[in-house]
């Protein structure tokens, strides 16, 4: 089960790269990931059909109980199948549906074998963490597949409406998924099930759970999301929203009711969001005259009906529930692909346009026949073993609940056979009648239509014309739906098989008599009602026109999506609010707030503490003894160490004096940075070399940072501020600096534990391999800290970046090339006129405007720039053992290229790294999570170092330790933030400033000649 998992994950790394190189055609080779898992299943059958359950496990962090737990029984068996088949199909229906120059197709075909990773972890995940994981993947994945078709608002507003409302539901899912593995003192699924705990603790945590189910099936009140979602292309709504995604709040139902279907709670909660949902789609799918829309509202009704039959709490009902799992995902997956080929081929979804299709596509509609033969629930086809035997569990059941069951399911299932006559006559009739159906107008309203939404109609529209030409389609977009069909006729023919395989899971609900699968259960009372099932569905449909009008006649409350629309309007009007409110603009009012925050809270809590303390705090352990030590109320202090600590000291506050007082943005930044490197100096002097090192770089990074972004702001502050303020500002710095001081100082002395860094010396050495203490506890003792920390870098690269880039930020590296080519330059790079010449000191110097030029500066660069990429290097590899490492060495090579960028501008930055920083960063943080992947795979602890000891020939003896790549990914992390940082505040804001310098520049050579015509 990992290898299926990491064969998704790796086959959507690749992606991108194998459409670009294979075209439509990748999605073949995409399709072995799904194919891979629906394989595992069908290899496991055996072990399924004996009532085993195969396990793997894998430990993460075994202190907290954490492990990858994987288990495969009847239930994560059929899901896995499921999931695998159908994805594969979806796949190659895929490589003929788009067209061969459609945008996006790379992104596409990774989320979509993403998804399907995510869904094969969550059916087969037995840890509640884990499983809540994979559950927010697919929500992930789901919210990237609708909203594909970025260009289209439709597209984007469906997208984000399945977020929020998914994401809503997990969020109270996460809440159940906590309470109930505190009660059960356990995470594992498996044991929960099996040893349920109780009180009204679980009860909410129960609720919670189906919540989360609710959101992710599209149960009443949250269902509007699922049409709205028939945005997205076809192949996304026949997997997501038949096959997969939506059976995943189902799979939960399924999950946890053997334990808690006894509860009242859970009932309740399953039989009226059940039996509403049922009801509702069916009715609303008799509305629809997209295509998409009747099989959306009917995939919404038959989860209402999947919802009753598993969360019921029976074991008959378990089984049908099982069957029409099944059953559901082959024949609505094939009915979505066949709408597809139907509007490729036509133009149009719409039912009231369309005929002749079942003629000149007679494969396409046999496919359709028989996927809506078991929709509907005819003999002898999957969907009707299942009904049926939903129908004689409940009347086996004989109580007042199993006949109130029986109704809702009867009329449910009547609206279904209406709405699937509808769509297969709509999608295939042989042509339009004499009298057309009136066509869909929307009702204006001051909102206007959303996604998803029934608009009404009226008698007085003009009927619509047949599609005009309706072209064949490829074989691996009919062959799809016509494999889906035929099998929901082929298992419903041995239906003791189906039986055999799925009751052994539906046998541990804890109610009810076992139940059966069978084409012929006798003239039975659910026989009987099969045939008005049978005959008020096709009554219905015989009378559309008249259904239609009575629908519309009736008296329609605002729907779920209109409600919606209103809460998240309000929302968003009470979060302009509340901002206008609190973000006023000022920057040191967010400071000031933030800083008295800080004095306020933890420092009266330090200040009542040490109050309640009459002893005073221990003296540190290296002031023991030591003469000049100082008592301070409760602290004792050792003023300095070396006197040279004092003077350097006084030189920071000086320099923090007078940046405070400074009017020069530029004077300001240099002082600040004199603070920096005294800090620096501090460091030095208590025996960190690393930290002296990498507080240097940092400062001086900074400083180059702040020089780029001072050109374009004023060389002075704004007006003082006036003298009250002044004093304000003072007191609130002074008072910080006090409550800072006093937690550094109180902090080492009240620890309760010993501290975890005791140990480091002697763990960077044998398990890390290094003597580098700071070092390889960033790469190897804390790697985790590290790659969160790197993480944050990249994310904040990129939204600095998105904030100045006022073109796309995906743009090509500027290049020479681009400058000796003025057709290939875009506006704003007029700097790039002239074409670099050969045997110039830096390669782009001929690009800049001679008065801006530097020649000293230019020699400088040439000189020191391979000498800085050598010592970056030497800093990378020495420091295991030495001052240095990834980061630092990242910083050297960050400033030599910033040295490249201010000496030849930002030609010169494409040619020193012709490589778009996304890549560089995404690059690195791949190669430093890769590390810990790698370790895992070895049956190690994730990130954990492997000490590798060679003698190479000429080079000697090699002491190669893992981390090292690891610091290698922090290494090439910083060099993209660098090249992300110069790309943006330096190049970028040199191409929108140069159309106005460029202006300012002709004004003024206007102004001298017309001065010179007039001497």
């Amino acid at each position: 089960m990992l290898l299926v998992l990491l064969a998704h994950g790796i086959l959507a790394l690749l992606a991108p790269a194998l459409v670009d190189r294979l075209g439509r055609r990748a999605f073949w080779v995409l399709a072995l990931g799904p194919a891979g898992a629906a394989a595992y299943a069908l290899s496991q059958t055996s072990a399924v059909y004996a009532g085993e359950t195969p396990t793997e496990r894998l430990e993460w962090i075994p202190a907290l109980g954490l492990a990858v737990d994987l288990r495969l029984d009847s239930l994560s068996w059929l899901m896995l199948l499921i999931v695998g088949a159908v994805g594969t199909l979806v796949l190659l229906y895929c490589s003929s549906y788009f067209a061969k120059d459609a945008r996006g197709l790379g992104r596409f075909g990774g989320f979509l074998v993403a998804f399907a990773g995510s869904m094969a972890g969550l059916v087969t995940a037995d840890d509640m963490l884990l499983l809540f994981v994979f559950w927010e993947l697919t929500t992930v994945f789901s919210y990237l597949l609708i909203g594909h078709y970025a260009d289209r608002t439709s597209s984007r507003r469906a997208a984000m409406q399945a977020l929020v409302v998914t994401t809503a539901g997990g969020l109270a899912m996460l809440v159940g998924v906590v309470i109930l593995g505190v009660a059960a003192d356990t995470w594992s699924v498996s044991a929960v099930i099996a040893d349920p705990p109780t009180g009204p603790a679980v009860t909410a945590a129960v609720v919670c759970l189906l919540a989360g189910a609710a959101t992710k099936s599209a149960l009443v009140p949250t269902h509007f999301w699922l049409p709205a979602a028939m945005a997205a292309p076809t192949p996304v709504s026949a997997y997501l929203h038949a096959a997969a995604m939506v059976k995943a709040g189902i799979y939960l139902v399924a999950r946890f009711a053997p334990a808690f279907s006894d509860l009242t709670a859970w009932r309740t909660v399953v039989l009226v969001l059940g039996g509403t949902t049922l009801l509702l789609g069916g009715y609303r799918a008799l509305k629809q005259h997209d295509l998409k829309l009747v099989l959306a509202f009917g995939t919404v009704s038959q989860l209402g009906l999947l919802t009753l039959l598993l969360g019921y709490g029976t074991r008959a009902t378990a089984l049908a529930g099982l069957a029409l799992l099944g059953a559901h995902a082959m024949f609505k997956a094939s009915l979505f692909l066949v709408v597809g080929v139907v509007d490729a081929a036509t133009g149009t979804r719409d039912l009231r346009k369309l005929a002749g299709v079942g003629k000149r596509l007679p494969v396409t509609a046999l496919a359709a026949t028989l996927a809506t033969a078991s929709m509907i629930g005819l003999p002898p086809f999957a969907g009707y073993v299942a009904k049926e035997a939903a129908l004689v569990a409940w009347e086996h059941d004989g109580d007042v609940l199993g006949r109130v069951m029986t109704v809702v399911v009867a009329v449910g299932s009547a609206l279904t056979v209406a709405y699937g006559l509808r769509f297969l006559w709509g999608a295939f009739k042989p042509r339009l009648p004499a009298s057309a159906e009136p066509r869909e107008r929307e009702v204006a309203t001051a909102h206007g239509a959303a996604p998803g939404t029934t608009p009404t109609t009226t008698p007085s529209d003009p009927p619509e014309a047949a599609p005009g030409t309706i072209h064949p389609q490829p074989f691996w977009m009919v062959a799809p739906p016509l494999v889906l069909a035929v099998l929901g006729l082929v298992v419903a023919l041995v239906p003791q098989v189906g039986e055999q395989l799925l009751a052994p899971y539906a046998n541990t609900y804890p109610a009810g008599d076992p139940g059966h699968l069978a084409l012929w259960e006798g003239f039975t009372p659910a026989l009987a009602i099969t045939v008005a099932v049978f005959l008020a569905g096709g009554l219905a449909f015989w009378q559309r026109s008249r259904v239609e009008r009575l629908q519309e006649s009736l008296w329609s409350p605002d729907g779920a999506d209109v409600l919606y629309r209103r809460f998240m309007r309000k929302l968003d009007r009470l979060a302009s609010d509340v901002t206008a409110g609190t973000q006023r603009g000022s920057l040191p009012f967010y400071l000031g707030v933030i800083l008295v925050t800080l004095a306020v809270g933890p420092g009266l809590a330090l200040a009542f503490g040490l109050v309640g303390n009459p002893g005073g705090l221990p003296v540190a352990a290296d002031a023991v003894g030591r003469d000049g030590v100082l008592h301070l109320g409760p602290f004792a202090l050792v003023p300095w160490d070396r006197p040279a600590q004092l003077v350097i000291v006084a030189v920071v506050v000086l320099a923090a004096i007078l940046t405070a007082r400074a009017r020069r943005r530029l004077k300001a930044v240099i002082l600040a940075g004199v603070a920096g490197y005294g800090n620096a100096a501090l460091f030095l002097l208590h025996g960190a070399p690393d930290l002296a090192l990498t507080q240097v770089l940092c400062e001086t990074l900074t400083l180059v940072v702040m020089v780029l972004v001072l050109r374009r702001l004023p060389p002075y502050f704004s007006d003082r501020p006036l003298a009250a303020s002044r004093w304000v500002r003072l007191a609130i710095g002074v008072v910080t600096g006090l409550v800072v001081m006093a937690f550094v100082a109180a902090a080492p002395l009240i620890r309760v534990h010993v501290p975890v860094s005791v140990d480091f010396p002697v763990e960077a050495e044998t398990f890390g391999g290094g003597h580098n203490i700071v070092n390889v506890t960033l790469v190897d003792i804390r790697a985790w800290d590290t790659v969160g920390e790197i993480s944050v870098l990249l994310v904040a690269a990129t939204g600095v970046a998105s904030l100045v880039f006022l073109r796309q930020r995906s743009g090509d590296v500027l290049r020479l090339d681009r400058a000796a080519n003025p057709q290939a330059v875009q506006p704003g790079d007029s700097a790039a006129a002239q074409p670099a010449r050969e045997g110039r000191w830096l390669l782009a110097g001929p690009t800049l405007d001679p008065g801006q030029r530097s020649m000293l500066f230019e020699v400088l660069t040439r000189v020191i720039f391979y000498p800085m990429i050598l010592f970056a290097l030497f800093l990378l590899f020495s420091g295991h053992n030495a001052p240095g490492g990834g980061f630092a060495a990242g910083l050297v090579a960050g400033l030599a290229l910033a040295v490249r960028y201010l000496a030849g501008g930002r030609f010169e930055l494409g040619e020193a790294a012709p490589v778009h920083p996304g890549l560089v960063l995404g690059t690195g943080l791949f190669l430093s999570a890769g590390v810990g992947l790698v370790a895992l795979l070895a049956g190690q602890e994730a990130l954990e170092s492997t000490i590798v000891d060679l003698h190479l020939p000429l080079l000697g003896d090699v002491h190669l330790v893992t981390s090292l790549f690891f610091d290698v990914g922090v290494f090439l992390v910083v060099i993209g933030l660098v090249i992300d940082i110069l790309r943006t505040f330096g190049a970028e804001l040199d191409r929108q400033a140069e159309p106005f310098a460029w202006s300012i520049g002709q004004r003024r050579r206007v102004e001298v000649r017309r001065g010179g015509d007039g001497a």
